[in-house]
């Protein structure tokens, strides 16, 4: 990682701290969920830079980009997004994201304009209005304050527990972002979200969804629904993996979107 750029985006009034793999190859952006950081994508860079210009920002309220008082909902941080990839003057990137950033993704998608050449959506927060009220109304906001009083080696050895599967790598990375996650940033849990079926059917660029077979937010039953409302919608269900696929299958997540990258170019 030391020789990927390291770098800052002024958009939208703040901020954007990023990482890129760089060079003369195809752009495709990667947007990290809650608690996460552009560096959490680190497996799958490395997977991907051989062919592609990897760029890894970090969401406003996280790592080290600008965390304002207001302004995280979904369209603040699409915005960010079509704000960083105009200021980098990416050509027609591929955008992936995860979570919070594939309900990101699908929002900068949705909106079109030619901007994106491609979009992969894994396991985004595609919720039903009443789970979203769930999640607001639950512990989660808590947990994250009680978290930013713990030293790292404490969340560290926490997350090993709770993951005995995950790398070692990875679990450092996620708690790295955890520490830098302000308060802020859980605002992006009040209702409304955008009505993720509207977003999935005006999308208009060749579109993978990609969710693990033990995921409670997308079940095979709504990728298919979703496929149904758009033909451009292709998707891939990995095995073994709930809503953290990126970091429980970070191989098998770096083979389909490779495969899927390689039929755009």
């Amino acid at each position: 990682m030391t020789t990927w750029i390291d770098g800052v985006c002024e958009t939208n009034g703040i901020s954007i701290h990023y990482l890129r793999t760089g060079g003369a190859k195809p752009p495709v952006v990667l947007l990290h969920g809650l608690m996460g950081s552009g560096a959490c994508w680190t497996p799958l860079a490395r997977a991907l830079q051989g062919e592609f210009d990897v760029v890894m920002p970090d969401a406003r309220g996280h790592g080290g980009s600008s965390a304002p008082h207001h302004g995280y909902r979904y369209d603040d941080h699409a915005n960010d997004v079509v704000g960083l990839i105009r200021r980098l003057e990416l050509s027609h990137p591929v955008v992936l994201g995860h979570s919070m950033g594939g309900m990101t993704a699908a929002v900068v998608a949705s909106r079109g304009a030619g901007l994106l050449s491609g979009v992969i959506l894994v396991d985004p927060t595609f919720l039903s209005p009443e789970t979203q009220r769930d999640v607001r109304d639950s512990d989660v906001a808590d947990q994250h304050r009680r978290v930013l009083g713990l030293q790292k080696s404490d969340l560290v050895a926490q997350a090993r527990a709770r993951h005995p599967h995950r790398s070692s790598e990875i679990i450092e990375l996620q708690a790295d972002a955890r520490l830098k996650t302000r308060m802020a940033a859980f605002d992006v849990l009040t209702p409304p979200n955008p009505d993720y079926r509207d977003a999935v059917r005006a999308i208009d660029v060749p579109s993978l969804l990609v969710f693990g077979d033990r995921s409670p937010v997308v079940t095979r039953e709504m990728a298919i629904q979703l496929r149904s409302l758009n033909p451009r919608v292709r998707i891939d269900q990995v095995q073994d993996a709930g809503h953290g696929l990126p970091f429980e299958q970070p191989e098998r997540l770096g083979e389909v979107v490779n495969s899927f990258l390689r039929e755009l170019a």
